[in-house]
């Protein structure tokens, strides 16, 4: 049984650290590098619910996407929400591992689980690193056109349901061929994927005003698919339990959480006139 340490290698060979923005918290959060890992839930978001689920299939470590502890804390009582959250899962004796940007800028990362799930074929970074190699975002193009319709039908297909559903900007009819993704809230690369001339963009929580600046626009922009954060990011968790699972087959079962954390659960829709 491989030690958390063995555990925490392989995932940082995956998603260096050094990718991570400057402003970010990825890492260990809690649990002992020496004790022995036999089961893995990876999740987007460490939760009440994600730490209910962990509990329950006997896993030692949780690998999270989102940091639990993003900003500086001088604390971790148990009668705060997050506190909480930490002393169950020592109590439990389940580890938190949390990997964010370095997991967006790495490659294969986020933004290539998210192009797998759509059946894109990936042509190379959105929002390029120094190196030109890794990078924010990924472009890439369907193995044949179709209608901007049918294609945000297709992303609806792929990814997991939530109670928004996605949404669609742009003319139903246009053809779909070169595609950008960006998993989490991407808007801030608008400007880059109408510099990179594709005909649609999918990302998450594209804002009001951000987004009918980019449609009004002079000149061609890409077509808009809008999904929530959640549900652009949870591709990933089955890529990072590829990773994990490739290099301690059999030796470690892995798995990837079923329950939804997007934060919206109620739907309603008008009844009159």
């Amino acid at each position: 049984m491989p030690a958390l340490s063995e555990i925490i290698a392989v995932l940082e060979q995956a998603y260096p650290p050094a990718l991570a923005e400057s402003w970010d918290a990825v890492g260990l959060v809690c649990g002992d590098p020496a004790e022995s890992v036999t089961r893995v839930l990876f999740c987007v978001d460490p939760v009440a619910e994600t730490v209910d689920e962990a509990a329950e299939l006997g896993a030692q470590l949780i690998v999270a996407h989102h940091p639990l502890l993003l900003r500086g804390v001088h604390g971790v009582p148990a009668d705060t929400a997050k506190g909480a959250l930490v002393h169950r899962m020592i109590r439990a004796g389940i580890a938190l591992y949390c990997a964010h940007t370095n997991a967006d800028s790495a490659d294969p990362g986020v933004s290539d689980a998210l192009a797998r799930a759509i059946g894109l074929r990936v042509t190379g970074p959105l929002a390029p690193n120094a190196d030109g190699v890794t990078g924010i975002g990924r472009l890439g193009e369907l193995p044949e056109p179709e209608p901007f319709a049918v294609f945000v039908q297709r992303v609806a297909d792929a990814l997991p349901e939530t109670v928004p559903g996605v949404l669609g900007a742009g003319d139903e009819d246009r053809e779909i061929r070169t595609v950008a993704v960006s998993g989490g809230a991407g808007d801030s690369y608008l400007t880059q994927a109408t510099a990179a001339g594709v005909d649609a963009y999918v990302t998450a929580d594209l804002r009001h005003h951000p987004a009918g600046e980019h449609l009004a626009a002079a000149g061609p922009v890409p077509a808009l698919v809008g999904l929530t954060h959640w549900a652009s990011e949870w591709p990933w968790c089955g890529q990072a339990s590829a990773v994990v699972a490739r290099a301690f087959a059999g030796n470690v079962d892995t798995c990837v959480s079923t329950r939804c954390t997007d934060p919206w659960n109620v739907r309603a829709e008008r009844t009159s006139n």
